[in-house]
């Protein structure tokens, strides 16, 4: 059974959690050198709902190697809940990164670390404890994983915890799967996309066609959808939002999306808390689509996956909402 990290056996067990993937970008630059970046697209999510104040873990299983001792070292100082990371005696999971405009990826992981977390080796009582669960990445590409985590989101739900979903797509999901997003986005109260997501998940150059699809799945679901330098849309029901950035100096938009989502289930769960009962009105959902493309903007501001702070994400609030 895999090892999970040893914390405080008394500290409050976290209210978001993300379950997934965490690895190393291995990133090609000037041609022939090799640059090492700790990433995960669901880790990247769980650290940036750490550093806008959500009280959060990283749930996924990661080699005991330097590239391990490097994803914890990260996920320490990001305030993750570490009894949810579990340190195994396995290869770690790369993502080769060839070329960077565009991003072209080749994953390196047979029989990797990821594969064998154990949702059994978590701390007891978590389901009570978690309001929200996010999913997605190359983590539901992979077998057996991706069928474990698929039957934990299913329990999960019917345990009345929210669940938010980004596929994010690679190139590594085709037709296989599909069935994977049908039912993740069965699962979602909340599933983010790009356009480029949607053109890859759909195998189509009709965005339009493409959302509506994935609105037919799930039609209760909130879809933000983000547009790059055209800022967000949120999609609820038959209603729509759109946000526009604010002019910034962009130095990097790794983790920008991972960023807008964290943002948006931050600002949903602090509602939440604040009246449980509630569901938000078409004005509270305008605020949290402003918060999360804030937060999106305000994770370009910083070099590499780092996730956004909340001295950063106020001030272009500010200026989204005037």
């Amino acid at each position: 059974m895999p090892k999970a990290i040893k914390t405080p056996a008394d500290a409050p067990l976290p209210q978001f959690v993300s379950i997934g993937e965490a690895l190393t970008d291995l990133i090609r630059v000037d041609g022939d050198q090799w640059l090492s970046k700790t990433g995960g697209a669901g880790w990247n999510v769980a650290r940036a709902a750490a550093s806008l104040g959500l009280s959060a873990a990283f749930a996924g299983a990661i080699s005991q190697d330097w590239f391990g001792d490097a994803l914890s070292a990260a996920s320490q100082a990001a305030g993750l809940d570490l009894r949810f990371l579990q340190r195994v005696p396995c290869s770690p999971l790369l993502a080769v990164v060839y070329q960077t405009s565009p991003p072209q990826y080749n994953f390196i992981g047979d029989d990797s670390a990821d594969l064998a977390f154990d949702p059994a080796a978590l701390p007891a009582a978590w389901q009570q404890a978690v309001q929200w669960a996010h999913f997605g990445g190359i983590s539901l590409t992979r077998a057996p994983l991706a069928n474990r985590l698929i039957e934990l989101a299913q329990d999960l739900k019917r345990r009345g915890v929210r669940i938010s979903y980004d596929p994010n797509f690679r190139n590594v999901m085709d037709q296989r799967y599909d069935p994977v997003l049908t039912e993740m986005a069965r699962l979602a109260d909340v599933i983010k996309v790009s356009d480029e997501d949607l053109r890859g998940l759909f195998r189509t150059d009709d965005t339009d066609a493409a959302l509506a699809a994935l609105r037919n799945i799930n039609p209760e679901a909130a879809i933000l959808l983000t547009l790059g330098a055209q800022g967000a849309s949120l999609f609820v029901g038959a209603q729509n939002w759109h946000v526009a950035p604010p002019a910034i100096e962009i130095v990097d938009t790794v983790g920008a999306g991972d960023a807008g989502v964290a943002g948006l289930i931050c600002s949903l769960m602090e509602e939440a808390n604040a009246a449980p009962q509630s569901v938000p009105a078409a004005a509270n959902w305008l605020r949290h689509l402003q918060f999360s493309v804030a937060c999106g903007s305000a994770a370009c501001l910083n070099a590499g996956a780092k996730p956004p702070q909340l001295t950063q994400v106020q001030p272009l609030l500010e200026r989204i909402q005037h």
